[in-house]
């Protein structure tokens, strides 16, 4: 190829002009961090994320789900009524099942091992259980002791048909005719 057909040579008016947009890689790092300066509470999440020890977020994560779960143990919700704690605001003043009611009901009935009464009050919260749990070991034996467990990865086509069987069955279960008032709980 010979110096009059390379592209640069076949474009000559383009050669006075300044490249136009932003620098591509590897120099577009040191033009985002420029262009935007993160503000404080992000740079103190930052600086406390890397100072952390490595053990320090799954055992956060652990004792804030044996924090739910102690408190759902002490606060029996399978028998509290419609004013006592745990209460939903939304089924209080309405009378409408939100998304997540019966889901500290359900988690009650799953910590004493009653599968059957959990689904009962909390079908999605039943079935996304054991998966959340085998992301959690998953992830924190990977973190923790550099275990290779098979990773669960969720599309994005799987987690909208999750959240929209979740929106389905919520309609469905404040329906006041049969047989969507055996979902009511």
């Amino acid at each position: 190829m010979s110096a009059a057909t390379t592209p640069d040579a076949a474009r000559p008016w383009l050669d006075d002009q300044p490249v136009q947009g932003p620098p591509v890689p590897p120099e577009w790092l040191a033009y985002y961090a420029q262009q935007h300066r993160p503000d404080r509470v992000t740079r103190f999440v930052q600086r406390v994320w890397t100072r952390s020890p490595v053990w320090a977020a799954p055992v956060a994560l652990l004792a804030c789900m044996g924090a739910a779960a102690g408190y759902t143990l002490a606060s029996h919700p399978a028998d509290a009524g419609a004013g006592d704690a745990p209460t939903c605001l939304l089924k209080y003043t309405t009378g409408f099942v939100c998304p997540g009611c019966g889901g500290t009901r359900a988690a009650w009935f799953l910590l004493h091992g009653d599968l059957p009464a959990a689904a009962r009050h909390h079908a999605i919260f039943t079935f996304a259980v054991p998966f959340l749990l085998y992301m959690y070991v998953a992830w924190a034996a990977k973190r923790l002791f550099r275990w290779n467990l098979p990773q669960l990865t969720l599309s994005p086509a799987v987690l909208i048909t999750f959240v929209a069987v979740w929106g389905v069955w919520s309609v469905l279960r404040n329906l006041p005719w049969a047989p969507f008032t055996a979902l009511y709980v």
